[in-house]
């Protein structure tokens, strides 16, 4: 059985695992692999998730995770960037376990907690433009394309672009 909470230390390996996992498989095609592991190494190393699953706030809620038999099989959080907007800002599952409904369920709990501890009133969400997997999932729960910018983490020689979604809550 899949269970939803809110991550603590013990999921830091874990997150660490599904959410470099999953980047490799969503971006593996449309972007460098030097790009690829310099996204990982910002965001995925344990260092960082250690302090993410510790140190909350309005800003950053903290990640859940879907936990089955006491594997991470997926991971995603989000924050507040006004008063009145959320955003997701990590969403990745095993790239195995895709299409079982796990994302959206972790989808939900970040929504919620957005809506009732924060009174968000609108979720935005940045998509990797060429992201197959993501956009159809984000626009199947009611986001949409609002408009285009450069993407984090472009380095001299990158054009890599975000699509900007978002959708009321």
């Amino acid at each position: 059985m899949i269970k939803i909470c809110k991550a603590n230390p013990e999921h830091v390996q874990g997150i660490a695992k599904v959410c470099s996992d999953g980047y490799r498989a969503t971006y593996g095609v449309t972007h460098t692999q030097e790009y690829i592991e310099r996204i990982i190494q910002e965001f995925y190393n344990q260092e960082r998730i250690v302090s993410e699953v510790t140190n909350t706030s309005r800003h950053w809620g903290g990640y859940f995770v879907a936990v089955e038999n006491g594997k991470v099989i997926g991971a995603g959080g989000g924050g507040m960037i006004n008063d009145t907007a959320g955003e997701v800002f990590v969403l990745y599952m095993d790239p195995n376990r895709r299409n079982e409904g796990i994302g959206t369920k972790l989808l939900v709990a970040i929504t919620k907690l957005q809506k009732e501890e924060f009174h968000a009133r609108e979720q935005w969400v940045s998509i990797q433009k060429g992201n197959n997997k993501g956009i159809p999932f984000y626009e199947a729960r009611g986001f949409t394309f609002q408009h285009e910018q450069h993407g984090y983490g472009n380095e001299e020689g990158e054009n890599y672009l975000s699509l900007r979604y978002s959708r009321s809550i």
